[in-house]
């Protein structure tokens, strides 16, 4: 029987109480794909070395999840014995103790669960990571965005199907109030951007993967919000695994569009995104979960009428999935 399909979105940077920090929604979905077709985003799923990723999500970078329901694009799920070709971008700035980790890395993932890397570009120029968070919302710039274009049309030429991108991010993207599973992810925004520089351009499953000064893991115990990257030298595996599978992108009307989709769950104060907008223009049912962020951006202030709204993603899962096996 096949699962019937809806979409998750918790956006990245603005502080999401569940989904804002290093897979720390992963389980949760991981509990909705025993009975549902998830359309998700990367952030949700991520979690350094780990990752929640399955057969029965489709990992939808942020701008292909807007165009998606937008009426853009549709997607073609994988099946189960499929895997995408992922080529890999490097950034020129990444120390070269730090790249070797990260080669093993790719190494390790072709070895043990034979995930292809059909080939790697270096960017010829520092790509120039600026970082910035202001009003509650992470976000930065780029020195060099067409190095990242220029990689990736040179992979796409060679056969890669997705792409994975590695920036380097020096000290200044550390913060410690994130660590404490109490503050805003810094570098989440500007992840957004990098990856949708590329998903843009080539309408390509994309992800990004930050490559760090230090890649020592951390011996304290802390929040477990956090605790994935705590035990994660380099962020590779969780990209590597989603994108390994992530959905074939497609014209409209040849896969699995918007009218597909059976709700739109998303935090209740986050409203305000292109995706949620086009679910309102084209009457996707939208749900909202009592999920605190950083945002304002609610049903009164949009005029917005949700389908339904649930204190807890549990108590989502429980009363939808319920209505669902007794249409059955």
């Amino acid at each position: 029987m096949e699962k019937p399909k809806i979409a998750i979105s918790i956006p990245t940077g603005i502080g999401a109480n569940i989904g804002g920090y290093a897979g720390d929604f992963g389980y949760i979905a991981r509990e909705y794909s025993k009975y549902f077709h998830l359309i998700i985003n990367p952030n949700a799923v991520n979690g350094g070395i780990l990752s929640a990723i399955n057969y029965d999500m489709s990992y939808l970078e942020g701008y292909l999840f807007d165009k998606f329901f937008e009426g853009r694009i549709a997607i073609i799920p994988k099946k189960s014995y499929e895997t995408n070709k992922i080529g890999v971008i490097f950034d020129c700035a990444i120390p070269k103790n730090v790249l070797n980790v990260h080669l093993n890395t790719l190494s390790a993932l072709k070895m043990v669960q034979g995930i292809d890397t059909i080939a790697i570009e270096y960017t010829k120029k520092p790509v120039g990571v600026g970082i910035e968070v202001e009003n509650g919302i992470s976000f930065g710039s780029l020195e060099n965005p067409d190095e990242l274009i220029y990689c990736a049309e040179k992979l796409i030429k060679k056969g890669a199907e997705a792409i994975a991108v590695v920036c380097y991010f020096n000290e200044d993207s550390e913060d410690e109030d994130y660590s404490n599973g109490n503050g805003i992810d810094p570098i989440g925004g500007i992840e957004a951007v990098i990856s949708h520089l590329i998903a843009k351009e080539f309408l390509i499953p994309t992800a990004h993967a930050p490559a760090f000064y230090n890649i020592d893991i951390s011996e304290k115990v802390e929040n477990p919000k956090v605790s994935s990257e705590l035990i994660s030298s380099t962020y590779l595996p969780c990209v590597m695994q989603g994108l390994s599978i992530a959905p074939k992108i497609v014209k409209y009307e040849n896969g699995i569009n918007y009218k597909d989709v059976k709700y739109f769950i998303v935090p209740q104060d986050a409203l305000g995104s292109s995706a949620v907008l086009s679910c309102v223009k084209n009457n996707v049912k939208i749900i909202t979960i009592k999920n605190k962020t950083t945002l304002d951006v609610t049903k009164d202030k949009l005029n917005i009428v949700p389908y339904m709204e649930y204190e807890s993603y549990e108590e989502c899962l429980n009363t939808i999935k319920e209505a669902h096996w007794t249409e059955m």
